[in-house]
């Protein structure tokens, strides 16, 4: 019998076997989009954005109305004082406002208030940011990190001299009322907004520096509180201490400890207010050394800032 060849049936590929596919080149479609011709703003305008922005922000403005309670409330309340000292002098017809009462003096009065305010909208100008990790959208763009901490740091210090310039204004529009002296009150006035600029920087640069540390708001809420008070009850009892015992000039260099007394201090120094119950620098080499630390702890802060920025 003859051998018989079997039969070879076709292989058929399997139904999940990859079918080579020849090469092509890509294509890209025209879907219509039009190509942006306008003039390229650049990073001084994204700078600027970002910091009015971030002003309008700490007051609320532009956010839900819940996010406005607490910024407008510390604000009616930095004010409603100053309002009531100007329908007082009015109604009693004082020649000037009480030394204690007065434009620098009333900053350090309220200071709490500065406190809670710096402490609320600090986080709320870094922190998020950190939290929903939003910075590398800001860095896609020219921003550069240097851009990002300048215009957060000059929102935050604008923030806090609207805070404490505008009672300053109100106590000087008072004081035209009731027709007190013109150059007294110009003189006073200029002197507390010299207060409240170096308020605006020392507590800003400290404020931003703990809130740039946590992503949680609650905790850089809660430190730089702890930190603000803190200094300030260490400083206060220092120098009660101190000048108990009579060594008034270890007892003014206590001051620097605290940012509220290292403020009212220098600029009783700088302007020759204060009577003998305020804090006092140690020396005129002291005032020197207090104002050149409130400059330090600005430039410091926004150092800080850009190198820890340059990180993330």
């Amino acid at each position: 019998m003859s051998e018989q060849t079997p039969t070879q049936l076709p292989v058929q590929s399997s139904p999940t076997q990859a079918v080579p596919q020849p090469d092509r080149a890509d294509v890209i479609h025209d879907i219509g989009y039009r190509h942006y011709d306008g003039p390229r703003l650049g990073r001084s305008y994204a700078t600027r954005s970002l910091y009015t922005l971030s002003l309008r922000g700490s007051f609320g403005l532009g956010r839900s109305a819940k996010s406005k309670i607490l910024p407008m409330a510390l604000l009616a309340v930095m004010c409603l004082p100053a309002l009531i000292i100007v329908a007082v002098t009015v109604y009693t017809k004082l020649s000037k406002y009480p030394n204690a009462a007065s434009y620098p003096h009333y900053l350090g009065l309220m200071q709490f208030v500065i406190a809670v305010f710096v402490a609320a909208q600090a986080p709320v100008a870094l922190s998020r940011d950190l939290r929903f990790m939003t910075l590398p959208l800001y860095f896609s763009r020219p921003l550069t990190s240097r851009d990002y901490v300048q215009a957060k740091f000059g929102a935050m210090v604008s923030a806090i001299f609207v805070l404490t310039g505008l009672p300053m204004l109100i106590l000087w529009i008072g004081s035209m009322l009731a027709s007190m002296d013109f150059g007294y009150n110009l003189a006073h006035f200029a002197y507390g907004l010299v207060a409240a600029a170096f308020y605006s920087l020392a507590y800003a640069g400290i404020a931003m520096v703990i809130a740039s540390v946590t992503p949680r708001r609650g905790f850089g809420v809660a430190a730089i509180i702890a930190v603000l008070l803190i200094s300030e009850a260490v400083a206060g009892i220092i120098y009660g201490v101190l000048h108990f015992h009579g060594h008034v000039s270890g007892a003014g260099w206590a001051l620097m400890i605290s940012p509220d007394t290292l403020v009212s201090s220098t600029v009783d120094w700088l302007f020759g207010l204060g009577n003998d119950n305020s804090f006092k620098v140690p020396s005129n080499f002291g005032g020197f050394v207090f104002l050149a630390e409130i400059l330090v702890i600005a430039a410091a802060s926004f150092g800080l800032l850009v190198r820890r920025y340059r990180k993330i």
